[in-house]
């Protein structure tokens, strides 16, 4: 996602100034993960929903010349 080049009251924001916004889309969910007593705890996010994602991390997997991140439930 791009960031913001002006904001709400017009201003410029110079290019050094402006922050990146990691934001994706799921595009596949699994099942969850295992509790120690090995029940499923559900994953919190849906396909098609709108995702924060942190700066690093993830893992990089590229299918049909597409680049996927994989991340873990708690890391978004």
């Amino acid at each position: 996602l791009a960031a913001e080049t002006v904001t709400k009251g017009g201003i410029m924001i110079p290019e050094k100034s402006q922050a990146k916004v990691l934001q994706a889309t799921v595009v596949a969910v699994g099942p969850g993960s295992t509790n120690k007593d090995g029940k499923v705890i559900p994953v919190c996010v849906k396909v098609g929903d709108k995702v924060l994602l942190p700066e690093y991390g993830g893992t990089k997997v590229v299918l049909d010349d597409k680049d996927y991140f994989l991340f873990r439930d708690g890391d978004i």
